[in-house]
């Protein structure tokens, strides 16, 4: 199955770092979270990848195109550095369509502007490219063949330290809860579709809006709900729990390793 990444937002809530690159070129590790999200469903078979790119695309290209094996491999380094022998590789054998779908196009606009690269899939993933997991791929893919739906996300329970507020019709305070206890799930933002998405979505409009109530009208769409690890990176407090958890070797993300 072909994946779908979205790499072309402006990232404005990780400034720090997307006035200078692209969010997706925000490292994790040795790696950009890309990688990260690419390697993860390379690992489970799925190697073939379409990059809907807009701001700051030269950066994600010439990535790419100047790939540098060694930073995530072994290698054996000899005759003073005209040799150099890797013991594995990441990324040669995967097959990766890059696409300019514009600076400020919104999502379900990006998508349909690889449709054409789509025309021949039965079902194709999508990602926000944003959010790391160690989700059982498999079963999720399982469990959407087992349906009739159209369309299908990861949805997970936040953990973070917000609370929740209930209000009366009033204004006065019914409840406040942690989050977690809320009882609230969210789209983590790893889709499956079949090919029909397409005839839901018109260009311009939002994914998640009004294609997704299109869905919802049909009873199309469903939801894998996922209760392991998931963390995105929207904040620059977001990358550095992430950086964290990488360098003390707690990366659960990194299903390639396990």
């Amino acid at each position: 199955m072909k994946v779908v990444l979205f790499c072309g937002g402006l990232g404005m809530r990780l400034r720090d770092y997307s006035d200078t690159i692209p969010k997706p070129m925000v490292s994790i590790g040795y790696r950009p979270i890309l990688w990260n999200i690419m390697k993860y469903y390379a690992h489970f078979g799925h190697k073939e990848f379409i990059l809907c790119l807009g701001y700051k695309a030269d950066m994600i290209k010439d990535y790419f195109i100047n790939y540098k094996e060694y930073i995530s491999n072994d290698f054996v380094f000899s005759s003073g550095g005209n040799s150099i022998d890797l013991l594995n590789k990441d990324i040669e054998d995967w097959k990766i369509t890059f696409v300019d779908t514009g600076i400020s196009t919104n999502i379900g606009s990006r998508l349909l502007k690889v449709k054409k690269f789509l025309k021949d899939d039965e079902m194709f993933f999508v990602n926000y490219s944003d959010g790391l997991t160690d989700l059982c791929l498999p079963k999720m893919i399982e469990h959407f063949k087992e349906t009739d739906k159209i369309g299908s996300f990861m949805s997970f329970q936040p953990t973070q330290s917000f609370h929740v507020v209930t209000l009366e019709d009033d204004g006065n305070v019914k409840k406040i809860s942690h989050i977690g206890d809320s009882g609230l799930w969210i789209n983590a933002g790893y889709f499956i579709f079949r090919n029909e998405i397409f005839d839901y979505m018109k260009d311009g409009e939002e994914l998640v809006n009004e294609p997704f109530q299109r869905l919802i009208d049909k009873n199309k769409l469903d939801t894998y709900r996922f209760d392991g690890f998931w963390a995105s990176m929207d904040t620059f407090k977001d990358k550095q729990i992430l950086d964290d958890k990488y360098a003390s070797g707690d990366a659960p993300w990194e299903v390639w390793k396990k």
